[in-house]
């Protein structure tokens, strides 16, 4: 199976307003909180994959029932080193998916892909309005500056929180209120962006409304 595990049922492109973020249904926007991969710049793991790898390979390794390559992302994500990493696979998965991981790592620039149409104006277009835009997101504190030194789309934001620096992660509560606090601003302000519904959970559940991303004009009309 492929991706992460957990994932529940969501419509894209609405805002959601359950459990702890209710009581801010309705209030203005002061922030909104992005979300990185597949929202602001496209993660593609099969675009490194495939020049060395056959179709059918790649796909085994992004299942993570074979390979554990989502477990073990998970784990990068939350401050585990690459090597690190890269030892815990060969451990628990095989030489061979530990390889490629190997791999994948070693050339992680070529997953990313390009900036998602539309995010880069509309970052523009709420600092314009006076909306403070931040980011907040999964990733690797070893491949971060890879995506740092290429888009500059992320340096534009205020301000980000990158969870392999904080050693937490989405969809724990406990990320969001540190990206909260670290802002310095109020959830009841706050919406987050970003295309994986169990981290809109995440972030319902720290009091933030939250929106599942999947077309830019779309949240832009939401937004406004």
């Amino acid at each position: 199976m492929k991706g992460w595990p957990g994932e529940p049922d969501m419509e894209y492109d609405v805002l959601m307003a359950d459990g702890e973020a209710a009581v801010n249904a309705g209030k203005p926007i002061t922030d909104v909180i992005f979300d990185f991969g597949n929202v602001l710049v496209y993660w593609d793991p099969v675009a490194v994959m495939t020049p060395r790898y056959s179709d059918e390979l790649v796909e085994q390794f992004l299942d993570k029932d074979i390979s554990g390559f989502y477990h073990i992302n998970d784990e990068l994500d939350c401050g585990m080193s690459n090597d690190d990493g890269v030892a815990l696979m060969r451990e628990r998965y095989g030489d061979k998916w530990a390889d490629m991981l190997q791999y994948y790592l070693d050339n992680f620039v070529d997953s990313l892909t390009g900036v998602v149409p539309g995010a880069r104006v509309l970052i523009n277009d709420l600092k314009a309005a006076g909306v403070h835009v931040w980011g907040l997101s999964n990733w690797q504190k070893d491949l971060f500056p890879i995506a740092l030194d290429n888009f500059d789309i992320l340096r534009s934001l205020d301000d980000r929180v990158v969870s392999g620096y904080v050693s937490l992660r989405k969809p724990n509560k406990d990320i969001y209120e540190f990206a909260l606090q670290q802002f310095g601003i109020d959830a009841s302000g706050a919406v987050f962006v970003d295309d994986k519904a169990m981290n809109i959970v995440g972030a319902n559940n720290a009091g933030i409304r939250g929106v599942r991303f999947k077309d830019s004009r779309a949240l832009r009309a939401l937004l406004i």
